[in-house]
Parts: structure tokens; sequence; C-alpha cells
């Protein structure tokens, strides 16, 4: 293997991300590969970093740096671009092995799900965009129902929204699917039930009046100039149907389009879907994922059974059945 120290990181870098493009990641996925990767070169503090500069002792001064104004899961994602980083460098034989091993990685707690709350939540958001607001400048609401409806019953991420097309929706009516490129490019397919499908053709059909011709390789989401919807415009949109719809005490701090998202998964929980399931309908890497939602949906059911006032009474009858027994006389027993 000749040496190559002195090879610029940032050329690497390049044709890293070259080689991770062939996968079909999303944009996202790409600019947080690069964005980890240079964040990190730019705390060794040199005019250009080179491949000997990449020793472990560097990385972890660099990684300390790094982790010191921020939370442990950007922490863990810039760890993990690294060790990607450097399986392709050992891959091509640019180095013999991958120090990220010396690089402590954080311990992450599991993500509990985070759906709306309230048994009738998501029916009240729907019903309530569903109507002209008045109050908008310029309603939409044919658009606004479609995304809320493409996360609740497909479940498809933020990033995944915004990468569809208008011509991503394949089959027959009555067997309809949509193929979207989950976390990490990940492929995966979600069946569209009839109900999904007319709501997407009504707003299609209202793109149409408002800008033309769709072709099938545009944007689905768009934004009312008819612009590709960007994720701050996304998560904006979906911000304000909360308050439309007057349930933004329902909806779990942090969690904006992805409650929708682990809504849908929540119910299929509750509806009897198993992990397997759950696992392939959502794109999750880990059944472990998958399987928080079933825990939760115990955990709900038993607390749901917990609150019924017969078992209350119970408990006073059982109480009634001890004093009345305290006061029966003793039988001594031979």
């Amino acid at each position: 293997m000749q040496d190559n120290r002195d090879f610029p990181v940032s050329e690497l870098t390049s044709d890293f991300l070259a080689a991770r493009a062939t996968r079909k990641p999303s944009v996202h996925t790409l600019k947080a590969y690069e964005r980890d990767l240079t964040l990190i070169v730019d705390l060794m503090d040199r005019e250009v970093v080179t491949l000997g500069d990449l020793s472990p002792r560097n990385l972890r001064l660099a990684f300390a740096g790094f982790a010191s104004s921020r939370a442990p899961a950007s922490v863990a994602r810039a760890w993990s671009s690294w060790n990607a980083f450097f399986t392709f460098l050992v891959t091509e034989q640019v180095v013999a092995g991958n120090p990220m091993s010396a690089v402590d990685k954080p311990r992450l707690q599991a993500h509990s799900p985070k759906p709306l709350r309230g048994e009738d939540t998501p029916e009240q958001l729907l019903d309530a965009v569903s109507r002209v607001d008045e109050r908008q400048r310029d309603p939409w609401p044919e658009r606004d129902v479609a995304v809320l409806a493409l996360a609740l019953c497909a479940g498809l991420r933020l990033s995944e929204m915004l990468a569809l097309r208008t011509g991503s929706f394949l089959g027959r009516p009555g067997e309809r699917r949509v193929e979207v490129a989950g976390k990490g490019g990940r492929p995966r397919t979600v069946p569209i039930e009839p109900e999904l499908d007319a709501v997407v053709e009504r707003y299609v059909e209202s793109r149409r009046v408002r800008f033309g011709r769709v072709r099938p390789d545009e944007a689905l989401m768009v934004d009312r100039k008819g612009a590709p919807l960007q994720r701050g415009g996304l998560q904006y949109l979906v911000s304000s149907c909360y308050r439309r719809a007057g349930v933004n005490d329902r909806v779990p701090r942090g969690a904006q389009l992805h409650a929708l998202r682990h809504t849908f998964a929540t119910r299929l929980a509750e509806d009897g879907a198993n992990a397997s399931e759950i696992m392939r309908l959502l794109g999750h890497a880990s059944l472990a994922t998958s399987q928080n939602y079933i825990e939760v949906t115990a955990e709900q059911q038993r607390a749901a059974v917990r609150a019924n006032r017969t078992n209350r009474a119970l408990g006073k009858l059982g109480q009634a059945t001890d004093s009345f027994t305290s006061m029966l006389p003793r039988v001594a027993l031979e």
C-alpha cells in the first residue's frame, strides 16, 4: 500500500460522497455526510488537513471540541459519518485500518414514540384543515390535507415526502403503492389505500388548476407559487395546520411532522400489526425500533384497563370483604 499521508482529506471526502451518491440517498443524507466530515476537519485547525493528520489522537481532540456544544445525537451521527468514511478508505486500500474505534461514541437513549395525544386528534386535524380558512391569504386545503394524510396514512418522513415526484405513485386503482428512498437510501414500497389515493389525486388536480400541466418528474409538494417545498417550508406548513385545528397542545415537543408518522405506527400496533410489519412499512433499520411502538401500545392498554371504574369497584368490594372476614370468629385448625 503506497504512502498517502500527504493526500488532502478534502479530495478523499469528494471521492467518498461520489461513491455514496450511487446508492441514491436523499439530498439531506449526502449533505449531512459532507457537513459532519467538514466540521471535524475544520476543528483540526490546519490550513490543509491531510490523511496523515487523521491520527486517533487528533480525531479524539476534534470530536471532543465538536461534542462540547452539541447534543449526543449530533455527535453520534458525526461519528457514524466518519466511520463510514474510513470504511470506504479501507475498502479502496487508501488506509490500512479504521481508527474510529479509538474515538468514543456517546450512548443514546432509545427514543420513545411521540404520537399525537388524544384518541380522535388525527380526525379532528384532517377535518379542520380540509375546510377553507378565510384567515389565510391563499388557502390551499387540498395540498395541506395531502401532506397530513401521507404522514398519517403512509408514515412518510419529512425527507421522503420532499423527495416524492408526482409520478411516484404506481399501480392500478385499488392496488396503488408509492416507492420511497428511506433513511440511508434504503428503498421501500408503501401500499396506498383508495382513500389516500383520492386525497392525492384531488391535490394534484387542484395544482393543475393553479399552475397548469403537471409533469411526472416534478416534485409532488410545492408552495403557493409552484416551487418545490423545502424542509423549512414543509415544517412550517405542518405547524400552521396544528394551529388552525387548535391541537397544538396535543403535539409532543420537538415532533412536528414526525408526530404524524409516529401516530401512523402507533395505530398500526394498536390494530394488531407485528414488529416486522411495522418495520417494513416505516423503513426502520432495526426491529427493536419497531418493537417500541408495540411496547408503548401495551402500556397504554394497561393504563386504560387500570382507569376502568369497575376495577376500582372491585377494589372496594375487596376491602369490604376483608372487613367482614375480620369480624368472623376464628376457628382453630386441628
